[in-house]
């Protein structure tokens, strides 16, 4: 199931977040800059701002299996532009359906919102991440689509299905 998170959520998000971000940063980063302390507090710091933007700011949106939250995704619209900040599935729930679950429910709220193009930021060496929004038809930036350790990605929003 797919709903919006709720400021309830925030330990079971930070946690999955960190469990997440491990599999992808392990070998490339010192993990204090992933899972520390001082990270694990700027983790719940970023996601507690997040549940808290309004609407009209973006959006935060959770799958729950069994009352266990599996996966995470945000959004934040600002000087007119959108960026999917954040999608993580844990891993113990990889290739379920769960991230594309969750891209759905934003490409929903994007359609409504009436937002046509989306960016985001995926690290370069998370090749998983960049093959699942590839399925999904994000292209690289027109320019290098590369900021430091991470590669930019874009997606307009297609029509609903059906149009």
């Amino acid at each position: 199931m797919i709903r919006t998170a709720q400021p309830a959520d925030l330990d079971a998000i930070a946690a999955l977040h960190t469990r997440a971000r491990a599999t992808y940063y392990v070998g490339h980063i010192p993990e204090q800059a992933y899972s520390g302390e001082a990270e694990t507090a700027r983790t719940r710091e970023g996601w507690s701002r997040a549940l808290a933007r309004p609407a009209a700011e973006g959006g935060v949106f959770c799958a729950e299996r069994d009352g266990e939250v599996t996966g995470v995704a945000a959004f934040l619209t600002a000087g007119g532009v959108t960026t999917l900040t954040q999608l993580h599935v844990d891993p113990v729930h990889w290739r379920r359906g769960t991230g594309a679950a969750l891209h759905a429910a934003c490409l929903d709220a994007w359609r409504r919102a009436g937002i046509a193009r989306v960016r985001l930021d995926v690290y370069v060496h998370n090749l998983r991440a960049q093959a699942f929004y590839a399925r999904h038809g994000w292209l690289p930036a027109p320019a290098s689509g590369r900021t430091g350790s991470h590669r930019t990605l874009w997606l307009t929003v297609p029509p609903p299905s059906g149009e």
